[in-house]
Formats: C-alpha cells, sequence, structure tokens
C-alpha cells in the first residue's frame, strides 16, 4: 500500500486546500444520466446512489439537495491503512461546532463542510497542522 501511515507525519504535512465552487449531495436512482468525468464522488446505497456533484451541474440537472459544501482536501497523500487521521481532524472540527463529511480517496482525503464554514475550517486544520510540527 503505498502513501504515509504515520499519522504525525500526516497532521504535519496534511496541507488543506479548498477547492473553489460549491458542492452538494444528491440521491438519484441511476447514474446513467450524468456525464461519469462531472461526478465528485458517488456511493451506492440500499436506497439509490449518493453522488457528489457541484452545485452548478445539480441545479441545471434539477436534482434536490438540502446542503451546500465546500469541498477541502488534505493535499498530504495518505494511506487507506493509516489510523487516527480522520479521527484527529473531526474532532478538531467538532470541537469548533463544524460538521464534517469526509471522502477517501486513493491519494487524499476529502473533507466537505458547509460552506459558511469553509475559512474557519480552513484555519482549523492548518492549526491542527501546526499543533503537530
Amino acid at each position: 500500500m503505498s502513501g504515509e501511515t504515520d499519522i504525525k507525519a500526516l497532521l504535519k504535512t496534511m496541507s488543506p486546500k479548498l477547492n473553489a465552487g460549491g458542492y452538494v449531495f444528491c440521491t438519484i436512482g441511476t447514474i446513467s444520466a450524468i456525464d461519469a468525468s462531472s461526478i465528485i464522488g458517488s456511493f451506492r446505497e440500499e436506497e439509490g446512489w449518493t453522488v457528489i456533484l457541484s452545485k452548478e451541474l445539480a441545479d441545471k440537472l434539477t436534482y434536490p439537495y438540502t446542503y451546500v459544501a465546500a469541498w477541502i482536501t488534505l493535499t498530504v497523500h495518505s494511506s487507506l491503512e493509516a489510523v487516527g487521521l480522520t479521527a484527529a481532524f473531526a474532532a478538531a472540527l467538532a470541537k469548533q461546532a463544524i460538521s464534517c463529511n469526509v471522502i477517501a480517496g486513493y491519494y487524499h482525503d476529502h473533507i466537505f463542510v458547509d460552506q459558511k464554514d469553509a475559512d474557519m475550517a480552513i484555519d482549523v486544520l492548518k492549526q491542527l497542522s501546526a499543533d503537530n510540527l
């Protein structure tokens, strides 16, 4: 497995990056109507597909959503076998009453927070990183 597994190294070098735009979670019956390259993330649940899309695309497709998120990428290459990274940043964000929805990609962790909390979330994550230098 590639990627960093040491929690101290992960926290020290996570380098959060705020991606531009607003993102929404939608639930749909099939993903066949969406160009796969437009899907930020997806997961098949018993009730249907959850897809993460840009707000603009969801509006264009008239898909309903209830939450507009900011997308933060931790640019460190974290291993899928790493232990404690999600718990550490989720706890730090929770202390500031910031909800987070996390997607683990092969290379990076992606955090979705309410758009109004984006700047504060970046500050919290940068402080967590600095505290581990």
